[in-house]
């Protein structure tokens, strides 16, 4: 798949690998191939706007904004400001800055305060309270617009009993019972590395 794909850039693949080697749950950057996804989608999309609940190393924010049109602008929210001293000079020295705006803080009490309407969401934080964060997201979104959760298949996990006490296992059980009950939206999960939820806002 990834011989037949785009090929990563080679300044995300320096940030994968930098990631790895430095961070203790690396893994959790994007990667070649759902990056090249997201970049995709942005292509498909056509967004001016894109919200970004969890930035961790600033990977998948800097595969969205390759995908944008010249104005386009991707607002990425980390909550864990330990996070900041390593992913802003990626973001800042990226070959996309211009189209990033870096903010540590809940996405969830913070985002409505910037007072913009997005035409696309991204949904990585914490597991635990993504029914929260979409709740908090999807009156943000544009009628039409497309909100992406990751990680909705969560290893696995989310139909192996053995996870039944585990919160985050919970949390995403929680929020793809929630998804797929909501009449606001339509939805699809593919089965794309740790899953990728696409909803979209009726």
């Amino acid at each position: 798949m990834l011989q037949h794909s785009e090929a990563e850039p080679e300044y995300l693949h320096r940030l994968w690998r930098t990631t790895n080697i430095q961070l203790l749950h690396g893994r959790m950057a994007s990667g070649h191939l759902q990056g090249r996804l997201l970049k995709m989608l942005v292509r498909m999309i056509r967004p001016k706007r894109i919200l970004e609940v969890g930035t961790f190393s600033g990977y998948s924010a800097i595969c969205m904004a390759e995908g944008l049109d010249d104005g386009g602008k991707v607002y990425t929210f980390e909550i864990n400001d330990e996070q900041e001293d390593f992913t802003r000079p990626w973001i800042e020295q990226s070959p996309v800055a211009d189209k990033i705006e870096f903010i540590i803080g809940d996405a969830i009490t913070e985002a409505p305060r910037l007072g913009i309407t997005f035409d696309m969401a991204f949904i990585d934080g914490d597991k635990r309270t993504y029914v929260e964060t979409y709740e908090a997201v999807l009156p943000l979104l544009r009628l039409g617009g497309f909100l992406l959760a990751d990680n909705t298949l969560w290893d696995g996990h989310v139909v192996d009993p053995a996870y039944d006490r585990d919160q985050q296992t919970q949390g995403i059980r929680r929020f793809n019972d929630h998804v797929a009950q909501d009449p606001r939206v339509e939805q699809v999960i593919l089965p794309l590395r740790d899953g990728l939820t696409i909803i979209v806002k009726n």
